[in-house]
């Protein structure tokens, strides 16, 4: 059985990352995450999440180098993080109920989902550190 592939943004603008509120499954709703989805067959993941973001945020993105290693979901998923720049829009509410940019020193300040949680720590470490000099302004 093949694992499947879920993506999911490090949306970065301003030294800010966007964080999203969950409103489903009922056991994740409420918890923070970063925006993304599955990987379809034969997308990259890449245009799995130009696709995405531009589905439930409503957004163009550039998407950049991964943030940290693989995160396994259960027995049968595997999550990838991406840096990535706005390119144009605002984050709208369509799959969420609400969306907060975080500084480093409001990373912790939500409930994130368990599956984010380590990526959310290495990514305040390029927050505090100004991000560009660090590879967080992603082409």
């Amino acid at each position: 059985m093949a694992l499947v592939g879920v993506v999911g943004a490090a949306l970065v603008r301003d030294g800010r990352v966007l964080a999203s509120r969950r409103t489903e499954p009922p056991r994740l709703a409420g918890l923070w995450e970063f925006p993304g989805g599955k990987v379809e067959d034969g997308e990259s993941d890449g245009d799995a999440l130009v696709r995405e973001l531009r589905e439930e945020l409503r957004v163009e993105v550039a998407v950049g180098a991964r943030l940290g290693d693989d995160v396994a979901l259960g027995t049968t998923g595997v999550l990838r993080v991406y840096l990535c720049r706005l390119l144009s829009g605002e984050p709208a509410l369509v799959d969420h109920d609400a969306h907060r940019w975080l500084s480093a020193d409001e990373l912790l300040d939500v409930p994130w989902i368990p599956a984010d949680l380590p990526l959310v720590e290495q990514l305040r470490g390029l927050l505090g550190q100004g991000g560009r000099e660090r590879g967080v302004r992603t082409p």
